[in-house]
């Protein structure tokens, strides 16, 4: 089997806002931070943030370098459809850079977003963070 293809999806913009910490919990830090903002841009899709109720449940490593990812969020498309996205993944602190692995929960129009497996690679910095997603094709 060949090399998979990594085919251009979207931006996702992501706003962070309050957010409540458990520290040095058995796994390292929790932190459970809102997620206040979404847009997503591409040729195929196109939504904002939906609700209220989506978050990031990030666990912090207990030696502060790392977190692993934990997102939620609802989204509605700009022709009105109601879309579910969930992510885990890592974040390095020391660069600001994280990779995740969306996945999307779509009524029929979208169906073929319930087909796909995206990736995403971004950059945080002062409560948001940016990612170029893809969609991962099998070679």
């Amino acid at each position: 089997m060949s090399a998979p293809e990594l085919v251009p999806l979207a931006t996702l913009s992501a706003t962070l806002g309050s957010s409540l910490r458990i520290k040095n919990g058995p796994v390292g830090t929790r932190v459970v931070a809102e997620v206040t903002g979404v847009t997503i841009t591409g040729e195929r899709l196109n939504a904002t943030l939906a609700s209220p109720t989506s978050a990031d449940w990030l666990t912090v490593s207990p030696d502060g370098t790392m977190g692993t990812l934990d997102v939620r969020a609802t989204l509605k498309t700009d022709d009105d459809e109601i879309i579910h996205v969930e992510y885990s993944g890592r974040i390095d602190f020391a660069t600001s850079t994280a990779v995740s692995a969306p996945l999307f929960q779509a009524g029929e129009k979208y169906d073929w977003l319930n087909r796909i497996q995206a990736v995403g690679v971004g950059q945080a910095g002062d409560g948001t963070i940016v990612y170029e997603l893809y969609e991962v094709r099998p070679g």
